[in-house]
């Protein structure tokens, strides 16, 4: 099991983004999300600190702007478990000691 960051878009379609840790989603939202927002549809002092945040790559600050200028839209897990293939090698041992087979 690994850790990794997650960010859901309440749009329709949701989008989900999962990078490897926080620092990368904050970039991935950055370019996919917050640059992709037509500039027009932004007051203008919000419009000038979103495009300063993003030409001086505080991928976090943009993050955390976009969110208050659109509550609401995107939910963000800085830590979520992300489970591969050999997690469930070990399956049957863990069933063993969970709730549901204790007496």
């Amino acid at each position: 099991m690994r850790l990794v960051a997650c960010a859901v878009v309440r749009d329709d379609p949701p989008e989900v983004f999962v990078a490897e840790d926080l620092e990368t989603l904050n970039w991935v939202l950055a370019l996919r999300l917050i640059a992709r927002t037509p500039g027009s549809d932004l007051p203008d002092p919000m419009r000038a600190a979103l495009r300063t945040a993003l030409l001086e790559e505080r991928w976090g600050d943009a993050v955390a702007l976009w969110m208050q200028i659109r509550p609401g839209v995107v939910d963000v897990y800085p830590s979520y478990d992300f489970f591969m293939p050999p997690d469930v090698d070990l399956a049957a041992e863990e069933l063993q000691f969970s709730p549901l087979f204790r007496d």
